[in-house]
């Protein structure tokens, strides 16, 4: 199967600042495992009663040392395994990141995650310069699949709808480019974007419902033109015209960031998460948005409060609406947004969930930016903070959290946080 990189320009190079290697709990295989003991480690002084890996919950991890980094991190920020015996030995999981492989029916998708700080920054070489490392990768997933990816089914659109894989590349194409249209403030493209999925919720495709009246593969494209001309029209110019996000709506929309900020692991783990007294506490404290905010992630200080994050945080720059729109349209693209590197979403539901994460980087870059840092860095780390935890944290992938996502849609909230926390 072919790999494809992203029209998104969207470059990256490893920069050797080591984050991975102290935030991540890395699997390795039993093959994985036998090659690296085999290399030897254990007769070097600083590997004297050390151990390799530790098993948790049946899965074996790499090892990491009391400063928090792995076990073969160098002093340098270099793999000890890789500087000696190249990237090949290493595990797959330590050589893929950060780059993500998305099924796509005849071919793989190349996406990227931004919670790598070289990704954020669009530091490096462009992924099409990468395409031959990423055709290594897919055939060893292709190798060991039970199913190839090429069998695997497009997600639904919503319910039980479902489209050829090419009208789901279609959709993702033409939201892209609303994504890209620099003539609108990045909110209102997204606000755009929830309309148009409104309106098309209540259509019915091939395959569901009456055949005469279904939208077919030859309407979709005329579709999604005419919507997003309605869409012009209807969606207010500014955030300052929209109506403001409800009670309700603001409550559970705080206890979904409260999942997307936390770090579990590694040297940026939050205090507030060490221990289940603690969680506990700090959702509570979420759910009243009151007072201190929780130290969920090791750079909030411990002066951030949630009033914070209600202070607006005026024009954004250039260099943060690129890196927003350059985040998002990867994201939708690759394809990340639904199916299974999404917990199972729908495509809608999916694009809704991708849209929750801008208002809630922009709360974290005011919680931030009340902490002394700059807007863009604010913005940078709050869209790192993110996307370390937007489809990877299993929290996301609950029934609960789904419920919640369903709720501020269904509600009529989702474009209002938009609009409330894009100001």
């Amino acid at each position: 199967m072919q790999v494809r990189s992203l029209p998104v320009l969207q470059n990256w190079d490893c920069h050797s600042c080591g984050d991975c290697c102290r935030s991540y709990a890395v699997p390795a295989t039993a093959d994985e495992r036998r090659r690296i003991e085999g290399q030897g480690w254990e007769s070097l002084p600083d590997f004297q009663g050390v151990p390799f890996f530790v098993k948790r919950g049946g899965e074996f991890y790499l090892n990491h040392r009391a400063d928090g980094g792995c076990v073969f991190l160098g002093t340098d920020n270099l793999c000890r395994i890789h500087g000696k015996f190249g990237s090949a030995a290493k595990p797959l999981a330590c050589r893929i990141y950060p780059f993500l492989l998305v099924p796509a029916g005849d071919h793989w998708n190349l996406g990227l995650r931004l919670a790598c700080p070289s990704a954020a920054e669009n530091k490096g070489r462009g992924l099409n310069a990468q395409l031959g490392d990423a055709r290594e990768y897919a055939t060893f997933f292709e190798s060991t699949a039970a199913k190839g990816a090429i069998e695997s089914p497009p997600p639904p659109l919503h319910g039980s709808q479902v489209v050829p894989w090419g009208d789901v590349a279609r959709i993702a194409s033409a939201f892209s480019k609303m994504l890209a249209n620099d003539e609108d403030p990045f909110e209102r493209r997204w606000r755009k974007i929830l309309f148009i999925i409104t309106m098309l919720k209540k259509a019915k495709f091939d395959g569901g419902g009456d055949a005469k009246k279904a939208v077919t593969a030859g309407k979709l494209s005329e579709m999604l033109h005419v919507l997003g001309l309605a869409a012009d029209d209807d969606e207010p110019e500014t955030a300052a015209e929209v109506k403001r996000p409800g009670w309700a709506g603001r409550t559970v929309f705080r206890q979904l960031v409260a999942v997307f900020s936390r770090k579990d692991h590694g040297a940026e783990k939050g205090t507030a998460q060490r221990g289940p007294v603690r969680r506990f506490a700090s959702a509570v404290k979420f759910a009243a948005g009151r007072g201190r905010v929780p130290k969920v992630h090791a750079v909030l200080t411990d002066a951030a409060t949630f009033a914070a994050g209600e202070v607006p945080l005026g024009a954004l720059s250039d260099t943060a609406v690129s890196l927003l729109a350059r985040w998002h349209r990867v994201k939708v693209e690759s394809l990340q947004f639904c199916g299974s590197p999404n917990f199972g979403l729908s495509v809608w539901e999916g694009l809704e969930s991708l849209a929750l994460t801008f208002p809630a980087a922009m709360w974290l870059a005011r919680v931030l930016v009340a902490g002394g840092k700059s807007l863009d860095a604010s913005v940078t780390q709050a869209v790192r903070m993110v996307d370390d935890n937007f489809g990877f944290n299993p929290l996301l992938g609950s029934m609960r959290q789904k419920f919640a996502l369903r709720m501020l849609a269904n509600r009529g909230d989702l474009p209002r946080l938009i609009a409330w926390y894009g100001r």
